[in-house]
């Protein structure tokens, strides 16, 4: 029975070496390289929750695509509704180009206009210049003032800070005031 005694007495012994052993190895690679296996860790969690939202994408659109492959009434569905989608926009174009087509006719009617009273004008012996204001004049059909009730703006008689030819970026006329940088280098102390 010594033998099965000895056995049992050593076994616990090594038992205890070994979780020692495996200790001492693992406490000094965490301390070694703890800070660098914790950030990989963490590097690694975030791409692999990025990988799986775009597998889950992926899948998503692969049972659309699957989907739109069975059922052939969707496809139709979507195509009718793209049709009607551009029939919509090219009516609505058409009607703007419409209502350019119109103000450009409208202006071409009215300058047609202008010209016909500039030739009556021309041919009644009057300025067509003249003419040419007038008609804007009239169509404000604003009355215009009299002379008594305008009362002129009087001119200041502040004289300009500055002469009439200064400018600020050429440099000059500003008299003996002018800003240089300072040397460079260390202070002369």
């Amino acid at each position: 029975m010594e033998p099965d005694g000895e056995q049992l007495s050593t076994r616990p012994a090594l038992e205890t070496e070994g979780l020692r052993v495996l200790h001492a190895t693992v406490g000094s690679l965490l301390a070694t390289y703890g800070w660098y296996i914790l950030f990989s860790c963490i590097v690694l969690y975030v791409v692999i929750q990025k990988l799986s939202t775009r597998l889950r994408a992926l899948r998503q659109r692969q049972l659309e695509q699957a989907e739109a492959a069975v059922e052939p009434d969707v496809v139709v569905k979507r195509q009718e509704a793209l049709a009607a989608a551009r029939l919509r926009m090219q009516e609505e174009l058409n009607a703007q180009v419409e209502k350019h087509r119109e103000k450009l006719r409208q202006l071409e009617e009215e300058r047609r206009r202008q010209k016909i009273g500039m030739w009556d004008s021309m041919q009644e012996g009057k300025s067509y210049r003249g003419n040419a204001r007038k008609p804007q004049q009239q169509e404000d059909n604003t009355p215009e003032p009299s002379t008594s009730s305008v009362i002129p703006k009087r001119k200041s008689d502040k004289k300009p800070l500055r002469g009439g030819g200064y400018n600020p970026l050429t440099g000059e006329g500003s008299g003996t005031c002018s800003w240089r940088p300072g040397r460079r280098g260390p202070s002369g102390g």
